[in-house]
């Protein structure tokens, strides 16, 4: 036998250990879309603030334009915060029970469901009174700041009809609640931000 014909035997080596990552593939991914509208509405909310500042006789709202109903938003900013303290309890009951995160989690989505039809019909009152993006910079950016939460919210929203629809089914894990909840909490945490902005 030649010495190149000579086999050696490989070495062998453990299968390398796979840690548990800590945090699931879904909730990072959603974890960087927050990070990014944070920037986003972080955008806005400069542009609003250097404009404000630069209105003559600071006078805002301009003259001629309706004030935003203060009081009525600050009852919708209840409802929505305090649907972000019922997901919460939602997410403890599903740890313990799955089927017991039924009732938070539906009534969690109710008083979301009633915060963005408050600001609805909170936007038909408005335009009724010729607040409109057209009418002046004022109403132009309380369209778009708040118009652009709106729609994270009817997101979110879907996103935890999703979450119901599957936690009916038994189908619904950790992960996927957890997910969806951090959408959630966006919503709710960046309003008092934008309320205080663009109301106050």
């Amino acid at each position: 036998m030649s010495a190149g014909s000579v086999a050696y035997q490989m070495e062998q080596r453990p299968e390398p250990v796979r840690r548990a990552p800590l945090v699931s593939s879904g909730l990072l991914g959603m974890l960087i879309f927050i990070f990014a509208e944070v920037m986003f509405f972080a955008g806005l909310i400069s542009a609003h603030t250097i404009v404000r500042a630069q209105t003559a006789g600071a006078l805002w709202p301009p003259y001629g334009q309706p004030r935003l109903p203060v009081e009525q938003t600050a009852v919708n900013t209840a409802a929505l915060l305090v649907s972000g303290i019922v997901l919460l309890l939602s997410w403890f009951a599903f740890r313990r029970e799955p089927s017991s995160a039924r009732i938070p989690l539906a009534l969690s989505i109710l008083l979301g469901g009633f915060f963005v039809y408050a600001q609805g019909t909170e936007w038909v009152a408005l335009l009724g009174e010729g607040l409109t993006m057209q009418s002046s910079t004022y109403g132009g950016f309380f369209y778009l700041i708040v118009g652009t939460h709106a729609l994270h919210a009817v997101g979110a929203l879907a996103a935890l009809g999703w979450a119901w629809a599957r936690l009916n089914k038994g189908l619904l894990t950790e992960t996927q609640l957890a997910t969806v909840a951090a959408f959630w909490y966006f919503v709710v945490l960046v309003w008092p931000v934008l309320y205080i902005q663009v109301y106050l």
